[in-house]
């Protein structure tokens, strides 16, 4: 299953009041796991940035005066996303700035069935915790020191980690069989399950070390629980 996980950055908090995109950071991630194809871009909101907003990720007028409007950036951005799932922090937030410039440029906008929220997510799982992307990193032992401002790319690929343990953690991909490989004839094999051991491996435990350990046993009493041990291996031997 493809996914997209994404992050923005804006210049306030409501595209209703004038507030505008200046950033847009994709993570490509399949099965629950980051492919390494992203997608970023910064944006021209074609307004100044209030200093509270700056404060938060530090991108300036001078900085955003010659990058591109959210139009000319548009169709890359679905393009990339193309029918992925999207997953975002406070999904509510960032779609509505999505869909407001996607609506204002004349584009067909998401609905609420293609977006994951996994701020939604972590207050399900971890009910009364705090769930912020930095509580959240620190829950899972994940690296946030480099996020020293708000970064649109940066919480991208922090919260595609967030969302691996979210969704069952790092074994949740793990897959017991093996795909065949293309032999040099070039037949292709099917997928091969993985078979239990038909012998099992010999004991590395050597007669002396079994005498001595019996003996301990011996020491303990008839209540030790290792007697019970030993009596099913005795019976596993006569079987």
């Amino acid at each position: 299953m493809r996914e997209i996980v994404f992050d923005t950055e804006t210049t306030g908090l409501d595209p209703k009041t004038g507030d505008r995109l200046v950033e847009i950071g994709c993570v490509e991630v399949v099965n629950r796991f980051p492919t390494g194809r992203n997608f970023h871009v910064y944006i021209n909101p074609g307004r100044s940035v209030p200093k509270e907003a700056f404060d938060v990720h530090g991108l300036s007028d001078e900085f955003l005066a010659d990058k591109p409007r959210f139009d000319d950036v548009a169709d890359a951005f679905l393009a990339f996303v193309d029918d992925a799932q999207l997953v975002a922090h406070n999904a509510s937030f960032d779609m509505g700035f999505i869909n407001f410039e996607l609506k204002a440029s004349g584009r067909s906008t998401y609905g609420t069935d293609r977006v994951v929220d996994t701020l939604m997510m972590a207050r399900r799982k971890h009910p009364g915790a705090p769930a912020s992307l930095d509580a959240l990193c620190n829950r899972y032992g994940i690296d946030r020191s480099r996020r020293v401002k708000h970064g649109a790319l940066l919480d991208a690929e922090l919260l595609a980690e967030v969302y691996l343990e979210l969704t069952g953690g790092r074994q949740a991909g793990l897959d017991l069989s093996v795909s065949a490989q293309t032999t040099s004839s070039g037949q292709t094999g099917g997928r091969v399950a993985l078979r239990p051991r038909p012998i099992a491996l010999p004991s590395h435990i050597t007669a002396a070390e079994t005498e001595a350990h019996i003996a301990f046993i011996a020491t303990i009493g008839e209540k030790a629980l290792w007697n019970i041990y030993l009596n099913d291996g005795e019976q596993a031997e006569t079987a």
